[in-house]
């Protein structure tokens, strides 16, 4: 019995899922800083690709780029319906990934987009600027800001952590 387009298609999908779920989610979770948003963001973009098939010649970075951009509109409708709480808890973060997440939740949407797709997710900033649909001057000028933001926010969180 021989295996169909569509089977081929399917396994290396799952192939796809099982390789980029993870990584992706953790992504999306430190950019939105919800659970919920990153869990919502990964299983659509997943299953709108899978809808299209084989018309998405890069399905790796198709997902990546769609599962952002639905991050950000839910996180755009939210807003739009309620003041969102103020993220940082009352005590200090005790571990280090508390922290950066702390001082990534203090980035604006656009630099944290880019440095988590360039510095955690690997892509270059070509394709980073590919990704987001800007140009690659802007996704370096958001990285340099970002990244100095960042240090900034971590030497922030530290001296509160001191006192």
């Amino acid at each position: 019995m021989s295996s169909s387009p569509t089977d081929a298609l399917d396994a290396r999908f799952d192939r796809l899922y099982r390789a980029e779920r993870e990584r992706l989610w953790r992504a999306l979770f430190a950019f939105a800083g919800n659970a919920d948003v990153a869990s919502d963001a990964v299983a659509e973009a997943f299953a709108q690709c899978l809808r299209r098939g084989d018309r998405v010649r890069d399905p790796r970075a198709w997902v990546w780029k769609a599962a952002f951009a639905i991050a950000r509109g839910e996180l755009q409708e939210r807003s739009r319906w309620a003041m969102l709480a103020d993220s940082e808890p009352a005590a200090a973060p005790d571990s280090s990934l508390e922290r950066v997440l702390l001082a990534l939740a203090r980035l604006s949407p656009r630099q944290r987009a880019v440095i988590l797709l360039r510095h955690y997710a690997g892509y270059r900033s070509r394709e980073v600027a590919e990704l987001l649909g800007m140009a690659p001057a802007t996704v370096r000028v958001h990285l340099a800001r970002g990244r100095r933001n960042l240090e900034r926010a971590l030497e922030e969180n530290d001296d509160e952590d001191r006192t």
